[in-house]
């Protein structure tokens, strides 16, 4: 449930209520808006059962949460949710691009993606050290080495970065290395990795399930919210629909529907959303005037010789480009890139 108290609540009647509920080993969440505060509630609620709380001075009224994501629903925090990763925000008013290739094949590749990416306005280079593949024949990342590489492309180019995270043993390690822990469409509902994850103050990029509904997206994201991490970012990837032209069906319409539903910031992957590089930039700037806080896009400086994910890729010049469209959608929707 949520606590809404009245505009002109005193600190003193904030405090009362935080403190009854403590009382109760209630966990109090309090989100501070630009009009009122409202408290969320996190705990056995059956305790406040006698207690009367809206009678309490400078409280207008208790809302129950019916959803089962509490911690992830805009009604437990009705204040949207700004991420702040080494002083790049996510979720505010400024577009935030993730660019670089699908995977970490050496640092010559690395490098001329990370300049490319840096030059043309992402914050983030995305590269994977450690991928999950269909086949078990297929390129699986260079793993520690390759976390050495972007940790290099970081110190060279001051961009952040985020990479995959594939199970709970690789979280620390990764960890030292990455800026944002990125959970996979396949791990989405590894709860293991999610509590684990949960327990660190490392930002989070969930991406939605291959077949995953929003609800079980943000159930997801519950997991790692309850164990006190809320520093997450959701990622809508696409998902698996009777469509077999693309390599999955975009799902724009989660971008408004995450909005009205969650506090969280949402970006859009339009690379693995659509699996074709020309549909790229088209949806990418639909993401952006849907209303995404940002977007991940695969970048190569040689998408016909990639070890994964080539077709899906931008060229540095198509990157340039697409950029220059971005930043007139988004002057468009009242949000600043670059």
């Amino acid at each position: 449930m949520v606590i809404v108290m009245k505009p002109n609540a005193t600190q003193k009647q904030i405090s009362d209520v935080s403190n009854l509920l403590l009382s109760l080993d209630l966990k109090p969440h309090i989100s501070r808006g630009e009009e009122r505060v409202v408290i969320g509630v996190i705990g056995d609620k059956k305790k406040l059962k006698e207690k009367n709380v809206e009678l309490m001075e400078g409280v207008e009224k208790v809302i129950p949460i019916v959803e089962s994501y509490k911690l992830a629903s805009r009604t437990f925090n009705p204040v949207s949710t700004i991420v702040d990763v080494n002083g790049v925000s996510i979720g505010g008013k400024n577009i935030v691009i993730m660019a670089g290739p699908c995977a970490v094949e050496s640092k010559e590749q690395l490098f001329e993606s990370a300049e490319a990416v840096k030059k043309f306005g992402a914050k983030f280079l995305r590269g994977g050290a450690y991928k999950p593949r269909t086949s078990p024949y297929s390129f699986q990342g260079l793993e520690k080495e390759g976390l050495e590489m972007l940790y290099e492309a970081k110190k060279y180019t001051g961009l952040k970065i985020v990479t995959e995270v594939m199970d709970i043993h690789s979280i620390e390690i990764v960890s030292k290395y990455a800026d944002v822990l990125q959970i996979g469409a396949r791990n989405m509902q590894n709860f293991s990795l999610l509590k684990e994850i949960g327990r660190s103050n490392m930002p989070v990029l969930l991406k939605r399930g291959i077949a995953a509904t929003i609800e079980e997206w943000l159930n997801a994201a519950e997991y790692i919210l309850s164990e006190g991490n809320k520093n997450v970012i959701l990622c809508e990837r696409g998902i698996r629909t009777f469509e077999q032209y693309t390599r999955n069906t975009l799902d724009l319409s989660a971008v408004p529907v995450i909005k009205k539903l969650s506090h969280l910031p949402i970006i859009v992957d339009p690379s693995h959303g659509t699996g074709k590089s020309f549909l790229v930039s088209p949806m990418a700037k639909a993401a952006i005037a849907a209303g995404a806080d940002g977007l991940i896009i695969e970048v190569h400086p040689d998408p016909k010789n990639a070890l994964s994910d080539g077709a899906q890729s931008l060229t540095p010049k198509e990157f340039e480009a697409l950029t220059k469209e971005i930043s007139k959608v988004a002057n468009a929707v009242g949000r600043d890139f670059i």
